[in-house]
């Protein structure tokens, strides 16, 4: 047995030294190999392929989204999410915007390959944007009267057009509706799905669908999708619960700590229930309240409910959906569960966010903060927890400052509140910059770094169009005044001058279609300025 051993560990030694001379050395030439890649799809989830190297290894394939470019200092790319396999396929993560991938292969002993060049995500390849399909009936798969429709969202659309045709169009893509074979179409589609309403067309075999995405104003953002053949079946059973839309959620995504429950509703239902449970429900797909649930909201949304309480305390939740009725009484069942985890926090964390909308997510007004594109706390390159609320003013934010920061007791504490006191008439400069400072006496006597972030411009135009408000006619008094009391404070990052048009006076619209809360380039030109000023977080 000793020999054994032995000579296994004499052949181990050596097949081990001959691995390690092979990757060191690059013998086998693995370092100047490229992949050859190529993608394919099944219900939305993208595969990326590549050739295997001839070598034992395994990859690691990184998910990075473009930066802006408009920040001094800061890399051409921003790593979102990373993965590992052995095989030579990758699911990559979805992507609500246009990302890239690389892929880099490693031995036992190290790195073997450079990252191969980015390899960009199909589905936002193109010049004009184009929505792709997710949903396919086909005749192995047809259709019922009431079918969903789903596809890939398109970054800053506001809202979306759905054509049904009886033919294929005369042009594929382009911007105007088909003459000939136009059947009809709708754009109050406020989300990256709709359930059709076939029933007129039962006696139809089949017919051709396609969407395009619309900005505020209604003009087109790109062109029209592919057509895509729906063949109908009449007896098949319609669907009858709200869709769960997590088809496009961001890679590796913490949720806010004030959640919000978004899907895709049923045809011509405004009225909606959600429950919250801390167990699985009793019964998938029933009708009833379960009889477990912490938590419930009747919402008059089509797409979304808000949760007015923070889910600070760590473990499982799960959620689901109903549509309701005008009179209240249930449409259909409950939708599939879904299930999210707030972690637990042994030690400190680094850095939490503190604030209004601004900080909690959302944008191009159709979008929550469920989606979190439209987050800033995305596009940072260090965790970070997001306490903020929509709709608070300075003072709300303070208020919560005992409930829902102390739990887990951050480092440094990003500020960015009183965007909404800003734009309102009865609320002066002195009450802002009295609320922060409280914020930040806070936050010292609990040993927590305060880092403010400036109050970045707004513009009203932008504002009555889309939310029917007036703003403060004096906002940008009080902006300056805000802002120069946060320029004064030992910590804080300057956002303020980033985001002005050509003009020096509004927020740039191609910042924020809403004029208030930053889109996706937004988001991401906030994560990028507080990236290069890590300088001001305390480290330990």
């Amino acid at each position: 047995m000793k020999k054994f051993l032995l000579f296994a560990g004499i052949i181990l030694f050596f097949t081990l030294a001959t691995l390690f001379a092979a990757e060191k050395t690059d013998v086998l030439g693995l370092n100047a190999m490229s992949f050859d890649t190529h993608f394919t799809e099944q219900d939305g989830q993208l595969v990326l392929h590549w050739e295997r190297l001839p070598y034992p290894c395994y990859y690691r394939v990184e998910t990075l989204s473009p930066t802006t470019g408009l920040v001094e200092g800061e890399p051409a790319y921003h790593l979102l999410s990373t993965g590992h396999t052995l095989r030579s396929s990758y699911e990559v993560p979805a992507s609500a915007i246009p990302v890239v991938y690389r892929v880099t292969a490693y031995g036992m002993f190290g790195q073997l390959t450079q990252p191969s060049a980015p390899i960009t995500n199909p589905h936002y390849a193109a010049q004009a944007p184009r929505p792709v399909s997710i949903y396919h009936y086909t005749q192995d798969n047809p259709a019922s009267l009431m079918p969903f429709l789903v596809w890939h969202k398109v970054p800053g659309a506001v809202c979306y057009e759905v054509e049904l045709l009886s033919a294929p169009p005369e042009v594929e893509g382009g911007t105007s509706p088909d003459r000939a074979a136009h059947l009809e179409s709708t754009h109050e589609i406020y989300t990256n799905g709709w359930q059709a309403d076939l029933k007129k067309y039962r006696d139809r075999p089949a017919i051709w669908w396609r969407v395009r995405a619309l900005d505020l104003h209604l003009g087109a953002i790109g062109e029209w999708s592919s057509a895509e053949k729906m063949v109908i079946d009449p007896a098949r059973q319609a669907p009858h619960a709200p869709l769960l839309n997590t088809f496009d959620d961001f890679p590796g995504g913490v949720q806010p700590i004030y959640p919000v429950y978004h899907w895709i509703p049923l045809h011509g239902v405004m009225h909606y229930e959600v429950e919250l449970l801390t167990n699985p429900p009793q019964h998938e797909h029933d009708a009833t309240p379960d009889p477990n649930r912490v938590w419930s909201r009747v919402v008059n949304s089509a797409t979304a409910c808000y949760d007015e309480y923070g889910r600070p305390y760590a473990g499982d939740y799960y959620w689901r959906v109903r549509a309701l009725g005008k009179d209240g009484s249930p449409l259909g069942t409950w939708s599939d569960t879904a299930h999210f985890v707030v972690d637990s926090h042994a030690k400190r964390v680094r850095a939490a966010a503190l604030g209004d909308s601004i900080t909690h997510g959302g944008g191009a007004v159709s979008y929550s903060p469920a989606e979190l594109e439209y987050s800033y706390l995305t596009y940072l390159d260090f965790p970070c927890l997001n306490l903020g609320r929509s709709g608070d003013t300075s003072t709300m934010t303070l208020a919560r400052f005992d409930t829902d920061v102390l739990p887990f007791q951050p480092l440094n504490l990003l500020i960015l509140t009183g965007t909404n006191s800003l734009r309102a008439s009865d609320i002066p400069a002195e009450k802002v910059i009295s609320d922060l400072a409280a914020i930040g006496e806070k936050c010292r006597a609990y040993d927590i770094r305060p880092i403010y972030l400036t109050l970045m411009p707004i513009n009203p135009q932008n504002i009555a169009f889309a939310f029917h408000t007036d703003t403060d006619p004096n906002w940008r008094t009080k902006l300056n005044t805000i802002n120069g009391w946060i320029r004064e404070q030992e910590y804080y990052i300057d956002l303020e001058p980033y985001f002005y048009d050509g003009s020096r006076q509004f927020l740039d619209t191609g910042f924020s279609i809403d004029g208030l809360h930053n889109d996706i380039r937004g988001k991401m030109l906030m994560g990028e300025i507080i990236n290069q000023h890590q300088d001001v977080f305390r480290k330990e």
